[in-house]
């Protein structure tokens, strides 16, 4: 039994350092295709930007760019020749690369023979070669014998060349321009970089999306150099991370090409005259060892950094939108004080989640029994409010802009003790979306809580409010970049709680209400992982939220013959002192793992204005627009509640299936009976509403 177990731990030994072993290899491009060209001698490559076009630039005979149509992104398998364009303009041209500016309207030849220039072109429609016309040529005489390849920084004030002088010089050439993509203009020659004693014959040259790595094709060798840049874009600040050796596939590689987002390289070979495919583990890296920070390294880095942020914000946002509708009822509570019937509302609740339907038994109610609606007792008040809300945050340097929404559904009950005393709960059900960026990246939040509630007075102008709460969430996540889509599926709690602060002065119906409040969460968001070949896992994460906010509140009463007119509105300035939250994650494919700090500190105002209306038959209606503004970000919502105080000629019920929400408004009037229904789907992506209305009456 020992010796069986001993050798047990030596296979698992064995297996553990064979994983170490095999997992470390994997780090480097793994081949997927190659793709056979038509004729031979091709030496320059490149794509458009969404990957739909391949550009290959044949040397030989024809000195042509060809221009290749994919019906499916970066799949080289299906390239099909679209359009050939001949760059000749006389003597020994030899073309040896294409490259475009951004927008696809200037493209750039390297003249590898005796003319020793860059061509400029201009095309009518972007990245089509056929609507070129040729601009002029710049000439690199002075610095270089012969030019291989080309590049520009991503707005096109800098340019690379590399060359080679003869067989023993290999270098780059870094030039600035003072007008972007404009060669015409002036062009200076900043400096030179001399790589010949390690690299023999200098090919291909290409960037990362941020200029951090620089990637170098040195043919003669049979590899692509990989480079860190200290300083993005300059190439002074160089230092060799690693190479891939590509010899396996081609003895004389001429150009790379990466996708946009870094997760595939594509090279081609002048001596089988193929393309290359590969899918990188880590984007923007050909070497083994740790992939680098994807929010640093990948052309998706700014939509990673901003769903971070946006999952922060959210657990954030959903406190607010959970306590506000409260904070609400009890201010309209306070401005109705003297009623002792405050919004009875008859209420079923009908949930298959099982967490909801748990929750909301916890809420009394009365059943319909042959579509008669019965009543509730008189000493529990039932309310709700809607919400809708809308806000953006603007792009920065790191993160990219986000386009916030908000809705949702707050059910109550609160029971009155005294004339200012009450308790009660409250249930939410809410659904937030943040669209990130512009290539289609989105999150989306359901939420269930239940707050607990109560109002304390000290004396008949001073009070103290109470929320105390608990919540769950559920995110949907897609991060979309060029050629992949990453989902991924995470849960959350939260405990919330808030503390309010209020005096009361009165002058006549006019009412004031200075007020400091303090608002604390706590959130803990689950692990989770995104599909996709360059998926990222990311770890729990605790988000702690603290704010302390003081203003005041006012409203008015104006009295008419058939209805109440009760216009209110606050202003508040908060200080958020919340920690920052520790996001951390890796690629799925890595060990290494990186930590981002989310600041949540800022200064905020939020100010609202609304109004009551209130029927000679007891009817309801409250809403508030509320403007919430921070330091880089915005909000706008508006709140809308519905009360109803029946009498004997009346009865009133809100149900609640699911996501489904139905309103029953049954009346005799003067013998006729009147029957109003009505029912929206308040969670769903496309608006569901309808209403019937039936008057009968007996003969």
């Amino acid at each position: 039994m020992i010796i069986v177990v001993k050798n047990t731990y030596k296979i698992y030994y064995i297996v553990f350092f064979l994983a170490l072993f095999f997992s470390k290899a994997i780090a480097e491009p793994t081949f997927v295709q190659s793709k056979s060209l038509d004729s031979n001698f091709y030496l320059g490559l490149n794509f458009n930007n969404d990957g739909t076009k391949m550009y290959t630039v044949n040397a030989g005979a024809s000195d042509a760019v060809i221009e290749h149509i994919l019906t499916t992104p970066y799949d080289i398998s299906t390239a099909i020749v679209n359009n050939t364009f001949g760059v000749s303009r006389g003597g020994d041209t030899q073309a040896t690369q294409v490259v475009f500016n951004n927008d696809g309207t200037k493209m750039f030849i390297v003249n590898h023979g005796n003319q020793k220039e860059i061509d400029y072109w201009s095309l009518t429609t972007a990245f089509d070669i056929s609507t070129a016309t040729h601009d002029g040529a710049f000439s690199i005489s002075g610095q270089e014998a012969r030019a291989n390849s080309v590049a520009f920084n991503n707005d096109g004030t800098r340019m690379f060349v590399v060359g080679a002088g003869n067989m023993s010089q290999h270098r780059i050439h870094e030039y600035s321009l003072d007008t972007p993509y404009d060669l015409s203009s002036t062009v200076t020659h900043l400096n030179t970089e001399d790589l010949s004693s390690s690299h023999n014959y200098l090919d291909g040259i290409t960037f990362n999306y941020n200029g951090t790595k620089m990637f170098i094709i040195n043919s003669n060798q049979d590899r692509i150099s990989q480079f860190k840049l200290t300083t993005p874009y300059d190439a002074s600040t160089l230092s060799l991370e690693g190479n891939f050796d590509v010899s396996s596939h081609d003895i004389q590689p001429r150009e790379m090409a990466f996708s946009n987002d870094g997760s595939k390289m594509f090279f081609i070979g002048d001596k089988n005259d193929k393309v290359f495919e590969f899918n990188l583990s880590c984007n923007w890296s050909v070497i083994d060892g740790a992939c680098d920070d994807p929010i640093t390294t990948s052309d998706g880095g700014k939509d990673i950094l901003s769903s971070i942020e946006s999952q922060t914000a959210t657990a954030k946002q959903i406190v607010i939108h959970a306590t506000t509708p409260v904070l609400n009822r009890m201010y309209w509570l306070r401005r109705h004080r003297a009623n002792d019937k405050l919004s009875n509302q008859n209420i079923k609740f009908n949930f298959s989640n099982s967490m909801m339907a748990s929750l909301s038994k916890v809420v009394p109610v009365s059943n319909k029994t042959n579509d008669v609606l019965d009543k509730l007792s008189d000493n529990w008040s039932f309310w709700s409010e809607g919400s809708v809300s809308i806000g953006k945050t603007g792009d920065t340097s790191t993160s990219s802009s986000k386009d916030i929404s908000s809705k949702g559904i707050t059910i109550g009950m609160d029971k009155k003790i005294s004339k200012n005393k009450l308790y009660g709960y409250a249930l939410r059900l809410g659904r937030d979306r943040v669209d990130v960026g512009s290539s289609g990246s989105w999150l989306d939040t359901t939420s269930n809580s239940l707050s607990f509630y109560g109002t304390f007075p000290q004396d008949d102008e001073r009070f103290i409010e109470g929320i105390l709460g608990i919540g769950t969430l559920k995110t949907d996540t897609l991060r979309k970049t060029t050629t992949n889509y990453h989902a991924g599926e995470r849960d959350g709690a939260q405990v919330f709680g808030s503390i309010n602060y209020f005096t009361i002065y009165e002058k006549e119906k006019f009412n004031f209400a200075p007020n400091l409040r303090i608002d604390l969460s706590y959130t803990e968001l689950s692990k989770y992982r995104e599909t996709g070949s360059t998926a990222l896992v990311y770890k729990n994460q605790i988000i702690e939220t603290g704010m302390i906010s003081t203003g005041f509140t006012v409203s008015d009463v104006l009295d008419f013959d058939s209805l109440t007119f009760k216009p209110n509105g606050g202003l508040e300035i908060g200080l958020d002192f919340s920690p920052s939250s520790d996001a951390t994650y890796r690629y799925l494919s890595e060990t290494t793992e990186y930590t981002k700090s989310i600041d949540q500190d800022s200064k905020n105002i939020r100010a609202n204005i609304g109004f009551d209306l209130i029927t000679e038959d007891g009817l309801s209606i409250m809403t508030i627009y509320e403007r919430n503004q921070s330091d880089n970000s915005h909000s706008d919502t508006l709140y809308l509640g519905f009360g109803y105080i029946p009498d004997d000629n009346s009865e009133y019920a809100l149900t609640f299936d699911n996501d489904k929400a139905s309103l029953n408004y049954n009346r005799d009037l003067n013998g006729f009976d009147i029957k109003m229904s009505s029912n929206y789907n308040f969670m769903g992506e496309i608006p569901d509403y309808g209403a019937n209305l039936e008057i009968s009456n007996k003969f």
